[in-house]
Formats: C-alpha cells, structure tokens, sequence
C-alpha cells in the first residue's frame, strides 16, 4: 500500500512539474520566433547580393547592433535578391526586417505596377527607417565604345536579376530614352555576375541599383578601367516627372576614380530604406530603432553609405506607413512623422 501511496504521490509530482514547463514556455512566448508580446524575436534581415551595399550594412546590424536589443533574441543577416525577393519573403514570414528600395517597397504594400505585386499584396510590411540614395549606375568599360544610353541598342545589357528593383528601374531608364528590351539582348544578372560579365566580355553594359561606391563596380575596376555612364537631362527630367520616388542625382568622378572614372556622374536615385514585420510588438521596434541610431557609427564602418543613416534624413522618401514602435522613437527625438 506505501508503494502504491508513494507511486501516486511521485505522479502526481511529475504531473505539475510538466504542467509549470508547460505554462513557463507559453509565457516565455515565441518560441518560432514571430515576435509576439509574450517573448523574444529571432530576428532575419533580408538584404541584397554579396557585392552589393545592403549585405555589409545588413551584417553590421545583425552583428553589431540588433542582438543585443532587448526583445530580440538573435539576429542574423542573409544574402538574398533584394528588393522584390526580400518583400515577398517577408509576406511568407521568412524576414522580420528587410532592405528595400522605396519604390519597391510602394508597389509591394499596394499590390501594383510589378506583376510580381499585382493583386499579391505584402500586408505585413511597415516603414522602419530610409538609409540612403541608391544611384542608377549604367556602367561599361572604357573600351566598350558605348558613350551614351543610345549606344546600348544592339548590346549585351545585364539588367538585374528577373523581377528585381534594379530590373525595374533598368526598364524605366530605357523607356525615358526611347528604348525598350527589344532593343537590347537583355540579361538578367545580379551585381556581382554582372561584373564578372564585364571583365570577360560576355556582356557590354550593366545597369547597378546602389548606393556609390559600389563593390561590384570596383571589382570589375580592378580588372579594367570603368566608364559609368551619365543620364542625359531630358531622360533625367522625364523619370522625375513620371515617378514621384526618383530624385536627381551627381556622383563625383572621384568616387570610382582610381578604376578609371575621369568625369562626374549625372543620374537619378530611388531611395533605399528598411522595412519590418508590422506584426512585431511596439516595444521591440521601438528598441530596435532605438539601437540603431544610437550605433550608427558600427554601419559608417561596415560602408561608406552608412555615414547617410541619420535621425535628419530618418525619413526622406519613406514610401510606405511607419511602424508605430518606429514613430513614438521618431517622434521622442523630434523627428516629424507626418
């Protein structure tokens, strides 16, 4: 009879021992990291190709900044397509923050223009913070012979990845000039393929979506001498009247001087900026962004484009609505959100 007494008693015991494991977890919260108010966020920023601007700044936040946010249990950086692939992987849940360009991110929240958004609407996408201008850069090389957006017609043009923000400012530029892709062999390469497509002669020209100095522009400098072509002014002048988010744009002829550049750079610019879960809590967003300004310094580091991350410019060209743990820091700091 005591066994059988001490047998329930035991039971019993390890009955409510998996009971408080149980109720500990539920309220420990998130354990597939989506961030609820219970518990921790695993935070994934999507961000672009290895040869580009958003991955180093991507790294720099994961590593530097975002990992030691209260709220967040982890954080890491991944390379991806960028804009267009970093949207629709955020809707699946795949990112909780993201790199995009602001009209990317404009047409992925109002499921327009881009088939890749028409009636596919990214509902869980909110405005964390703008980062910097990314330059519209036509790059060859200097013994290509192509001067001048006409003497693309007949080339082998790297236009981005298919579907990606960089392909659909390449369609934009052409059309302001009066070409289409029938006019072009069209290919679509990433940075980085894009420049290795340069250095050996498979491709003559390659429209890059980034913030100057672009690596993928220097690497292929380190192999030949670069010729980055301007944007004449009417063409300029058309894309800023059509679409509200390009801004002109010079780049000094310093900037990619040691790869051959002797001239400055007249261009347009979309926005980059940071996107978020708008499903994560107030309080964690408002830490991270907290985090994020107050480390600034570790993003100028990372690239010379992180020396643009400012309070002052924190919402130039923000295309799309803030998250409200972004606003109330925004708004403490002064910064209108309006």
């Amino acid at each position: 009879m005591k066994n059988l007494k001490l047998t329930g008693l035991l039971l019993i015991v390890l009955l409510l021992a998996l009971a408080g494991c149980g109720s500990a977890q539920d309220d420990g919260g998130d354990s597939d990291g989506e961030g609820g108010d219970g518990g921790d966020v695993r935070v994934t920023i999507g961000t672009g190709g290895t040869s580009g601007t958003y991955y180093p700044l991507g790294v720099a936040m994961a590593q530097q900044i975002f990992g030691d946010v209260e709220g967040v249990s982890s954080a890491n950086a991944v390379s991806t397509g960028a804009s267009v692939a970093n949207s629709q992987e955020m809707a699946e849940g795949k990112y909780q923050l993201a790199l995009v360009q602001n009209d990317i991110a404009y047409y992925a929240v109002n499921g327009e223009v881009l088939s890749d958004f028409e009636g596919n609407t990214v509902d869980n996408m909110a405005g964390f913070t703008s980062l910097y201008p990314e330059d519209i850069q036509i790059v060859t090389t200097q013994d290509s012979g192509i001067t001048s957006l006409d003497d693309l017609e007949g080339k082998n043009v790297a236009v981005g990845d298919q579907g990606s923000g960089a392909e659909a400012n390449a369609r934009q530029v052409l059309d302001a000039a009066g070409l289409t892709y029938d006019d072009i062999t069209a290919e679509y390469l990433g940075f980085g393929d894009a420049s290795q497509g340069l250095q050996n002669g498979t491709i003559d020209a390659a429209f890059i979506t980034a913030g100057a100095p672009t690596s993928a522009i220097q690497e292929l400098g380190a192999n030949k001498d670069v010729h980055v072509l301007s944007i004449p002014d009417d063409v300029i002048s058309t894309l800023t009247s059509e679409y509200s988010y390009y801004t002109e744009r010079n780049i000094p002829a310093d900037t990619y001087g040691d790869y051959g550049q002797s001239e400055d750079i007249t261009t347009v610019a979309v926005m980059a900026i940071m996107v978020i879960d708008s499903e994560l809590s107030e309080d964690t967003v408002y830490n991270m962004t907290k985090a994020l300004f107050e480390n600034q310094a570790e993003l100028e580091s990372a690239h010379a484009r992180g020396a643009d991350i400012t309070l002052e410019t924190a919402l130039d060209g923000m295309s799309i609505d803030l998250h409200p743990g972004a606003a109330k820091y925004y708004e403490e700091e002064g910064v209108s959100v309006d």
